[in-house]
């Protein structure tokens, strides 16, 4: 369903239709893009990155995708350009994030950021949103996606 032009929402009832809405994303993606990964502790924003990086070419099914929470980042290489996956639960400050590789993340790769408000002015403008919230089901998710554009000059 469409909200407005830039938004679109998803409503899974469980964790493998969670998975259809990253994987149908996934096909879309071209680098560099930036996606901010947004919603409570448990909501499942991780569940959706490892999906989401499951599903782009190049990456072998067997391929561990674990948590980035305690490495900051974790790096794959796919078909489609490098993927960059942030969790940034644990910096404190933002400028902590230029520590990661994240200019050269932000120009080159496909950037999946869980906690992106912890980037504070460096999160870039141009960017997909988003939220994932829980549904009325325990494994139940809304997914809500934004797009933010660069105003037009």
């Amino acid at each position: 369903m469409n909200d407005s032009p830039n938004s679109q929402v998803f409503d899974a009832a469980n964790e493998a239709e969670t998975a259809a809405v990253a994987h149908k994303l996934a096909t879309s993606l071209t680098a560099p893009c930036v996606i901010a990964l947004r919603g409570d502790l448990g909501a499942g924003k991780t569940a959706f990155a490892r999906a989401l990086i499951r599903a782009m070419p190049g990456v072998a099914a067997t391929e561990e995708v674990p948590s980035p929470t305690f490495t900051l980042v974790q790096s794959y290489e796919t078909d489609q350009g490098t993927v960059w996956h942030f969790d940034l639960y644990r910096i404190e400050q933002p400028s902590e994030v230029l520590e990661l590789g994240w200019d050269e993340a932000m120009d080159e790769g496909i950037c999946l950021i869980e906690w992106p408000e912890k980037a504070g002015g460096y999160l870039p403008t141009e960017r997909l949103d988003i939220e994932i919230t829980l549904g009325e089901a325990p494994s139940a998710r809304r997914i809500t996606l934004h797009q933010h554009k660069e105003p037009a000059s």
